[in-house]
């Protein structure tokens, strides 16, 4: 029996192999969607204690384990633990989403990555917890916020349509911008090391707004830091797969996938497959890319998404996942529904 036969599904796909049933986890797949995570949210006195709470983190990573068998887990947390740990402060309000205090251009001259370790140091105690509690064929990935998507909550103050605020400091305070860049990945490399060396055996990077983008822009705030990320990663040793997600890159995808040294891409819903398929390198794995609201909607029209996806990606090892993350209000029936039709 050859090596990959025997490694975890999710491992496989990334080492190049085609799994027939494919793999699947799902994007935010520990969420309000389930009643058992909201029942254990509660306990918490506010989110990045609920982040930074191994007992709490450990046990809403499991839950979507044991309710649908993913063949891989993601480490709960935030992609915002890493300004805070940064010395910013971040707030989640309840109904409004993330909140920081604008990061102005002259800040960055002083902004030091300090004790990135030991800040999230409960984020390491959480991924050794979860490799002892996790089923044996269960993969573990775990994951951050890519540098241009945490600096774009950090600039804007918290979640924006555009991004406008932090597109304009690129262009006006250059050297700057691309400070805060360096700072970003060489905190990021920090915390996804500590995470590999507690057993994460994936890694995965969100860079959630990477759409809109002009080509300078992109190169800059894109494709330099992700690629310092990986580099920096492989510098310290670490070897595990890790999976990129510029979601909404277009035509920039192909530059992504070869240039930053990623293992694997993550597609969000708006890529064509049969593009991608044509101009990602040959055997690169993928990941994704079901709408969220095709899960939503459920019934027929889930079936018929979820039996296309697999089917566009057959020639190409494949890990099934959603295009963005699962939402609040999608029923558990319709997630139950989902897995019934891949492994059919």
């Amino acid at each position: 029996m050859s090596d990959t036969k025997m490694m975890k599904s999710v491992l496989a796909v990334l080492s190049g192999e085609r799994r027939d049933p494919p793999p699947v986890w799902l994007m935010r797949q520990a969420g309000r969607y389930l009643d058992e995570y909201r029942q254990v949210r509660s306990q918490a006195k506010n989110f990045i204690d609920f982040c930074l709470s191994p007992d709490l983190a450990v046990e809403v990573t499991l839950q979507p384990i044991r309710r649908f068998g993913f063949d891989a887990a993601i480490l709960f947390a935030d992609i915002l633990l890493v300004p805070m740990a940064l010395g910013r402060d971040v707030r989640f309000v309840a109904g409004e989403g993330p909140q920081l205090d604008p990061l102005a251009p002259e800040e960055i001259d002083t902004m030091s990555v300090g004790d990135v370790e030991g800040i999230l140091g409960p984020v390491g105690e959480t991924v050794s917890r979860l490799t002892r509690e996790l089923p044996a064929e269960t993969t573990l990935i775990g994951f951050a916020g890519s540098p241009w998507t945490v600096a774009t909550y950090m600039i804007e103050g918290g979640g924006s349509k555009d991004r406008m605020k932090a597109r304009a400091l690129a262009w006006s305070h250059p050297e700057r911008f691309d400070a805060l860049m360096d700072r970003l990945a060489e905190a990021t490399v920090r915390y996804l090391v500590m995470q590999a060396k507690s057993g994460a055996e994936v890694l995965k990077l969100f860079d959630s707004w990477a759409e809109g983008m002009s080509v300078p822009l992109f190169e800059r705030a894109v494709l330099r830091p992700t690629k310092a990320i990986v580099d920096g990663l492989r510098a310290e040793g670490v070897t595990v797969p890790v999976i990129g997600f510029a979601r909404g890159c277009g035509s920039m995808l192909p530059r992504y996938a070869r240039e930053t040294g990623v293992t694997a891409v993550a597609l969000d819903q708006g890529v064509d497959p049969a593009w991608a398929d044509a101009v990602l390198p040959a055997g690169m794995p993928v990941q994704g890319q079901l709408d969220p609201a095709a899960l939503l909607a459920g019934g027929e029209a889930l079936d018929n998404e979820t039996r296309r996806i697999i089917s566009a990606w057959q020639s190409r090892p494949h890990i099934f996942n959603l295009g963005h993350g699962i939402t609040p209000e999608v029923p558990v029936a319709h997630v139950e529904r989902l897995m019934a039709a891949i492994r059919q």
